[in-house]
């Protein structure tokens, strides 16, 4: 009679099922939690979609181990149980693959950022592709071979080639760092890819271990079960500790619960420091505006700003405001930091600039494209252009409507409000005390001469 480790089914499987179960629902809560709780705007692009694949290709990986090893025990009557389809596709290019290469184009793209100073030339819908091209050609010829028998072993002859990929795509990991290691991040992403290079090469190495062993010792029960629950052990553990490392974005990552300081923090230029980035203190001044002069001296006033906002954002057309405010941010910068310039335009770019970007604003196509193809992201002049253009059509049109809307009106009330507090607080400033008065008492208005108090002999003061 056929064992539990020919068929599945053995408790040590269902343990490790019960651990991939687990690491999955936490990988879920990891990834949602920042988006349900903290209120943390979803990312659009590459900083959305790669973690998202990594999610899938994290399921697809603990879903076909659990299938081709046999965890389950059921019996392969069907064409989607297929060992070609678990072990092969599933398990290579669209599991193990995918995961490497998504960690794979997010260093390439820091790479091409902050030491090219360029954006990467490649789309990821592109480049992510491209990487698991030599996973899908693998998966192809295995295909085409038909080497796998009835318990999705491949022989000796084909597990060393395909434990040959991981360790080539943690090398290019390996290389893509050592050429970053001299930048100064922000937002310790290079640590956080040390780490992930870390964890990938002890998980991997531990995986490739039971893999060759549960692969080319079939006669041996007991190395066949316990080789099945650690391979599927090994990979709850990397996958969930795989996407708990992130440096895809710094604001917006959705795997970073344990910077809870980073979700106090609503823009990039606070997240840098950049002065006077936060929000409106009591202190910033409130002065007298004249239609008449230029817009961008206008803006410079922040209580000014913050009216001319709210009511951009009242006519849904805000975009352009904030992207100005954006940009003067940037100015702040000094260009001798062009780390923290990268940064904030990285930012801009992908908040303003990008095709389908959340607040994307309206400039020339030529415009746009000079700012995507630049070959420096840290050049002072980046945004000259978009500013000029916007600067244009918000006097054309939000300019004109705001002098007689009530947000105006608004304005001028509280600035007349804040002049009369700011005299109040000056007369109460100053100090009447009569030792350091320089009126003598004859010539003060408010002096009276002491009144002698009462006599006790009947007659009065007055008389006297």
């Amino acid at each position: 009679m056929t064992g539990c480790d020919v068929i599945g089914g053995c408790p040590s499987d269902y343990v490790a099922l019960s651990v991939a179960i687990l690491s999955f629902l936490l990988l879920l809560l990891r990834s949602t939690l920042p988006f349900l709780i903290h209120k943390v705007p979803r990312p659009k692009g590459s900083s959305f979609w790669i973690p998202t694949i990594q999610i899938v290709a994290s399921f697809n990986l603990l879903l076909s181990l659990a299938m081709s090893l046999n965890v389950v025990r059921f019996h392969r009557k069907h064409w989607w149980q297929s060992c070609y389809l678990w072990a092969v596709w599933v398990n290579g290019p669209l599991g193990f693959g995918l995961l490497l290469s998504c960690r794979l184009i997010q260093a390439a793209h820091l790479y091409s950022v902050f030491v090219k100073r360029r954006l990467f030339p490649i789309r990821s819908y592109i480049s992510l592709p491209l990487a698991l091209l030599p996973w899908v050609a693998w998966a192809t010829l295995l295909h085409v071979k038909q080497p796998l028998n009835n318990r999705c072993h491949m022989g000796t002859q084909w597990v060393g080639p395909y434990m040959c990929f991981p360790v080539v795509y943690i090398a290019a990991l390996v290389c893509i760092t050592g050429a970053i290691h001299h930048i100064e991040f922000k937002f310790d992403e290079l640590k956080d890819l040390w780490r992930a290079i870390l964890v990938t090469m002890f998980s991997v190495g531990v995986w490739v271990v039971a893999y060759v062993l549960n692969e080319t010792h079939e006669e041996k029960t007991w190395l066949q079960v316990t080789t099945r629950c650690l391979l599927l052990v090994v990979a709850s553990f990397l996958v969930v500790a795989f996407f708990s490392i992130s440096f895809s974005h710094p604001l917006v990552s959705v795997m970073s619960l344990n910077k809870k300081e980073s979700f106090n923090l609503k823009t990039m230029g606070e997240a840098l420091g950049i002065p006077d980035s936060g929000s409106l203190s009591q202190n910033d001044a409130t002065l007298d505006v004249d239609p008449n002069d230029p817009l961008d001296k206008l803006l410079q006033n922040k209580r000014f700003l913050l009216s001319f906002v709210e009511f951009a954002d009242s006519c849904l057309a805000g975009e352009s405001v904030h992207f100005y405010s954006e940009v003067q941010q940037l100015e702040k910068i000094p260009v001798t930091d062009p780390v923290k310039r990268i940064y904030m335009v990285r930012h801009i770019i992908e908040k303003y600039i990008s095709a389908g970007s959340p607040m994307e604003v309206n400039i020339s196509h030529r415009t746009r494209q000079e700012i995507l193809t630049t070959l420096d992201l840290a050049h002072p002049d980046l945004f000259k252009n978009a500013v000029n253009e916007l600067l244009h059509l918000i006097n054309m049109n939000l300019a004109k409507d705001y002098w007689s809307s009530m947000f105006f009106l608004k304005f001028k009330e509280e600035a007349a409000m804040r002049s009369v507090d700011r005299e109040l607080e000056q007369v109460n400033g100053w100090n009447f005390s009569p030792r350091f008065s320089s009126v003598h008492c004859p010539d003060d208005p408010f002096y009276q001469i002491p009144r002698d108090p009462p006599s006790h002999d009947g007659h009065g003061s007055y008389l006297q």
